[in-house]
């Protein structure tokens, strides 16, 4: 088993790759498939949510696929769309909603709402990217939440972001050498003590963004070893090829964050 820091820069470095693999797996190719075959058709939410089939897709392509069973739940979203401010998906805390709505836009855009790309291949290539992200967590946790952080990080506007989602919080956390006993203080601290670290617009920097996922991936392995304690020692062997060397763990302790 190679590290979270080896593993994430295998994928990172070729991503595309990475993806094509994922998409010709049969089950995925054959969902796919079916979903772009069926969605130019549905015309109304009503059709989308009968689908379970297409309707399942597409909640697993924006990371809601533990809402499937809420049909009620999601017609709400689905009905009153995002252009009002009073609109269910705005007023939910996780964005996934909003996308979800903006994505599936019948309440603005009532039978054409399927014919965008958004719904069509922007919605597989979501699906594939969220599929890889499970592959790999099967094996290695800290690289599925690496991933997910490189994919959502870019988007983040504000600390309470970070803090409301339990995936972001942790590669936070692990980077910036939080103890996991900081969540249970108060909130607003918390994002005090994030703000003093890091400028959330850094992370719509690709090379500041690839930085801080290199110290995350680097301190995650060395909290979660990949090679069981007995072997963590194999971390600080660049011999192998697999390692991370002493040299980048003290150029990650001295990094300094966001470039300053």
């Amino acid at each position: 088993m190679t590290t979270t820091y080896t593993s994430y820069n295998l994928i990172a470095r070729d991503l595309p790759s990475s993806i094509e693999r994922i998409a010709s797996q049969p089950q995925i190719a054959r969902e796919s498939e079916y979903y772009l075959s069926r969605i130019s058709e549905i015309k109304s939410i009503d059709e989308f949510m009968a689908d379970s089939r297409v309707f399942n897709y597409a909640m697993k392509a924006h990371g809601l696929e533990d809402m499937n069973y809420a049909k009620a739940f999601m017609r709400k979203v689905l009905t009153e769309g995002t252009e009002s401010e009073s609109a269910f998906a705005n007023q939910l805390a996780d964005s996934k909603y909003k996308d979800f709505a903006e994505t599936y836009n019948f309440a603005t855009h009532g039978e054409t709402a399927t014919i965008f790309t958004k719904a069509q291949q922007g919605t597989v290539d979501k699906y594939h990217r969220l599929s890889l992200e499970e592959e790999v967590g099967e094996d290695n946790t800290g690289v599925r939440l690496a991933l997910y952080f490189q994919r959502t990080a870019p988007e983040i506007t504000s600390v309470y972001t970070i803090l409301a989602d339990t995936a972001l919080y942790d590669v936070v956390r692990t980077a910036l050498g939080f103890p996991a006993e900081l969540a249970a203080s108060d909130i607003d601290k918390q994002a005090d003590l994030i703000k003093s670290r890091i400028d959330i617009e850094d992370f719509k920097d690709p090379e500041k963004l690839n930085e801080f996922m290199q110290r995350f991936t680097a301190l995650w392995e060395i909290e979660n070893p990949s090679f069981g304690t007995q072997d963590s020692s194999l971390l600080l062997s660049s011999s192998s090829g697999f390692g991370i060397s002493t040299d980048l763990l003290l150029s990650i302790n001295t990094l300094k964050l966001g470039g300053r």
